[in-house]
């Protein structure tokens, strides 16, 4: 016992309990004595207890705290459960932060259904894949840049990874270019999650990535959603507005913040602040968050649109394209990239390389800026509004 009690600093020492007499320690049996016969109380558990509040990760600005109750958290064991075809003899290997509400996808089902947990202290591509080959693993959730880091290892080898029967990217959009290549490799095993912690999610089940490899699916059971515009009212198929739900994992709140609560909870409707829009036949697209879209001459350029070119250029591992002021249009769009090798090309020839190949001249990048990592939350999701700011010091309030 001593000889790990010295690693042990943050526990009090009244907490350290011997089944003897060794000195340091409480004694086991005099611990019991004292105590009563009788069952302990109950608490007194019900559906709208708080069970933890959920800070989100500040991607666009100061960390809210989201109020889940035991309600909305046996709503994840359940809902989950079913969206992932988890059972108890799943294997979940989960890489990474647990504090924020991705890590929630797959916990609690693996608890609700007694199936294997296995959480590594942090990702890195090497250790996770030996993981789940070692552990014959089912179900992993990863963020979209651990996909990648995945993808590029040269430990990647498909044939060790042929266990999984899930791997759902969630936490930010995943480019086309990374999940034509993972589900190449990896058939019949990709989901994507869109969500926000404050309670709406949908989901592209593995079954639907063939037909509508572009979207993020459809809401999970029991839920609504609306594609609205600036009037509030629903917009037709196709057309892009603010995505709006309502959902059985609902929170109830932002902990001590009621007047943004009533904000972002309007008649019990989630106003997420992202942008998108349904097809005929339900699936939700995104488009971008309403604070990234960048307004040029006007025109209405939306990131997400120039990325998904930027990371088809061979030498291109992320990327991530935000408004940069302009004297000229207001705005302009600025591209952040990381390449898989340094020097493989130049700045200027991929910023040339991007602008021969957008729809349009307002989709044209003024620069490209060459990083070896973006700013990142604790969930590993770009930080988008990190990026930006360096720009917008001293201007309007863009950030």
């Amino acid at each position: 016992m001593n000889s790990i009690k010295s690693e042990l600093k943050t526990i009090p020492a009244h907490r350290c309990i011997s089944i003897d007499d060794a000195e340091g320690y409480q004694n086991y049996a005099a611990l019991t004595e004292v105590a009563g016969n009788g069952e302990p109380a109950g608490e007194g558990i019900c559906d709208d207890a708080l069970f933890n509040i959920i800070y989100s990760s500040g991607t666009t600005g100061l960390p809210k705290g989201i109020v889940h109750t035991h309600y909305i958290r046996a709503m994840y064991c359940t809902l989950f459960a079913s969206c992932f075809r988890m059972r108890p003899e799943s294997v979940v290997i989960h890489a990474g932060s647990i504090v924020f509400n991705g890590a929630f996808v797959m916990l609690m089902p693996a608890l609700f259904l007694g199936s294997t947990y296995v959480l590594l202290r942090h990702f890195d591509p090497e250790l996770f894949i030996a993981t789940v080959e070692r552990e014959q693993a089912t179900h992993v959730m990863m963020v979209p840049s651990q996909i990648i880091a995945m993808l590029n290892s040269p430990a990647f080898v498909p044939e060790r990874l042929r266990s999984l029967e899930a791997i759902c990217s969630v936490g930010a959009p995943l480019h086309r270019q990374h999940k034509d290549k993972l589900t190449n490799s990896l058939p019949d095993c990709f989901y994507e999650l869109y969500g926000l912690t404050e309670g709406f999610i949908t989901v592209l089940d593995k079954s639907d990535y063939a037909a509508k490899p572009d979207s993020v699916g459809v809401p999970i059971a029991f839920s609504e959603m609306r594609i609205i515009n600036g009037e509030g009212k629903e917009v037709g198929v196709g057309e892009v507005g603010e995505i709006t739900g309502y959902s059985p994992a609902l929170m109830p709140a932002y902990y001590k913040q009621p007047e943004l609560t009533a904000e972002t909870i309007v008649d019990g409707w989630l106003h997420s602040g992202d942008l998108g829009y349904v097809d005929e036949d339900g699936f939700l697209y995104l488009v971008d968050r309403k604070k990234d879209l960048i307004i040029s001459g006007g025109v209405n350029v939306f990131p997400k649109d120039i990325e998904e070119i930027i990371v088809q250029h061979p030498a291109v591992r992320e990327a991530s394209v935000f408004g940069v002021p302009s004297e000229k249009w207001g705005e302009t769009a600025l591209a952040a990239v990381i390449l898989k090798r340094q020097d493989e090309i130049t700045a200027e020839q991929l910023r040339d390389w991007i602008n021969e190949r957008v729809d349009g001249k307002h989709q044209r990048v003024c620069e490209v800026v060459l990083m070896t990592d973006f700013p990142r939350s604790t969930a590993g999701k770009t930080l988008k509004r990190e990026l930006r700011e360096p720009f917008w010091i001293g201007r309007d309030t863009r950030i």
